[in-house]
């Protein structure tokens, strides 16, 4: 069986608020989750592809325009 991701006190807390204070519970949740998050450095990113033998300076650029896009830069 698989650890639950919340603690019977922090259920039963939520079981009782409304739906105002769910909202506000669940984005802050998701922010600390956002702040916990690893973090990903574009321009070593980039140093590390262009490092890569075979890929040239144009190449790495289009590659790094595709995993922006993906990114939402």
């Amino acid at each position: 069986m698989s650890q639950p991701m919340i603690d019977r006190d922090t259920y039963r807390t939520i079981k009782k608020m409304s739906r105002e204070e769910l909202q506000a519970f669940l984005m802050r949740y998701a922010d600390s989750l956002r702040e916990d998050a690893p973090t990903l450095d574009l321009r070593e990113l980039e140093k590390d592809i262009k490092g890569v033998k075979g890929i040239g300076e144009k190449r790495a650029e289009e590659i790094m325009q595709i995993i922006e896009k993906h990114l939402g830069v």
